[in-house]
C-alpha cells in the first residue's frame, strides 16, 4: 500500500500558530538547543528530525511548556507559553513516548480521567473508535499490548480536542500494518485543520506524512524545508545511491501477503 504524499501547502496563503525565536537550553556549559528559530504554520505536519542527542527533545519539551526556557520567545497560537502556560496547554495535546497510567483504571476510565483534567465531558466510544480500540474500553491498560498502548496514548491526546498535537515517535514498536494505520490517522487529524508536529526516525514516515521538516544536529537545526525540496537540493549536488532503490521493498510483500488491517 502507498500512501499519497503529504499536502502541498502554499506558506504565504498561511498564518503561523507557533513561533520559535532564538531559543536556547544548556546543561552543565553544554548548549542542548543552540538559538534555533522557526514557526509552524496552522494545519502542517512539521517534523523534527534527528540522531540522538540532536537537541530535538529539549526543543520540543520546551515548546510543550514542560521544561524551562534558558532564552528565547515561543508563541503557541499567540500566547507566550513561558508567561501563560496554563492558558497554552489548554489547546495542546502532547503524546509521549513512554507513559505509566494507573493500573486499576480501565481504558474508558482512564479517558475520562485525563478529559477531567481539562474540564471536559470525554465520549471514550468516539475516542476508542478513532484509534480502533473500541474493544478495549474496559481492558486494564496492563491487558493492553504495545501497539494497543500506543493507540491509547495517541486517543488521550485528544480528550481536549486540541488545535495542536505534539506526536513524539507515535509509531515506534508497531507492526507495518499499524503503522501505516498510524499514519492515515494522523493524515485524517490535518484534514480536521489540527496542527501536528512529529518526531520520528522512520525517514519513511516523514517523507510520507510531513509538508516540512527542520533537521537537528548538535543543538541546531541544520535546514527546513519539505521533503520533496530538500531530496531535489541533494539531487542537484550530484548525490547518487550506491544501491538502487527497488519499486518495492520487504515491507510491502510483508502487507500484501498478511493483509492491512489491524490484528490486536
Amino acid at each position: 500500500m502507498i500512501l499519497c504524499s503529504a499536502i502541498i501547502f502554499n506558506m504565504n496563503k498561511l498564518k503561523p500558530i507557533i513561533k520559535v525565536k532564538s531559543l536556547s537550553k544548556k546543561y552543565n556549559g553544554l548548549k542542548a538547543v543552540n538559538h534555533i528559530s522557526f514557526d509552524v504554520y496552522e494545519g502542517e505536519i512539521f517534523g523534527i528530525l534527528g540522531p540522538n542527542g540532536a537537541g530535538k527533545t529539549t526543543a520540543i519539551e520546551m515548546i510543550e511548556g514542560l521544561r524551562d526556557i534558558d532564552t528565547g520567545d515561543i508563541l503557541i497560537d499567540n500566547i507566550d507559553i513561558d508567561k501563560n502556560p496554563i492558558k497554552a496547554k489548554e489547546i495542546l495535546g502532547i503524546q509521549l513516548q513512554e507513559s505509566e497510567y494507573f493500573d486499576h483504571l480501565n481504558v474508558c476510565e482512564i479517558l475520562m480521567l485525563f478529559g477531567s483534567f481539562y474540564e471536559k465531558t470525554v465520549n471514550p466510544k468516539d475516542l476508542l473508535d478513532r484509534v480502533e480500540l473500541s474493544s478495549k474500553g474496559k481492558s486494564l491498560v496492563k491487558q493492553l499490548s504495545g501497539g494497543q498502548k500506543q493507540r491509547l496514548s495517541i486517543a488521550l491526546t485528544l480528550v481536549n480536542d486540541p488545535k495542536i498535537l505534539f506526536l513524539d515517535e507515535p509509531t515506534t514498536g508497531l507492526d507495518p500494518q499499524a503503522r501505516r494505520i498510524m499514519w492515515e490517522f494522523i493524515k485524517n487529524l490535518q484534514n480536521e485543520n489540527k496542527t501536528v508536529i512529529l518526531t520520528t526516525h522512520y525517514m519513511e514516515e516523514a517523507e510520507t506524512l510531513c509538508n516540512r521538516v527542520a533537521i537537528m544536529d548538535e543543538g541546531k537545526i541544520l535546514t527546513i524545508n519539505s521533503p520533496d525540496n530538500l531530496i531535489k537540493k541533494l539531487l542537484k549536488k550530484g548525490f547518487k545511491k550506491e544501491i538502487k532503490v527497488k519499486e518495492a521493498n520487504l515491507e510491502d510483500v510483508f502487507i500484501d501477503l498478511t493483509g492491512k488491517k489491524l490484528r490486536d
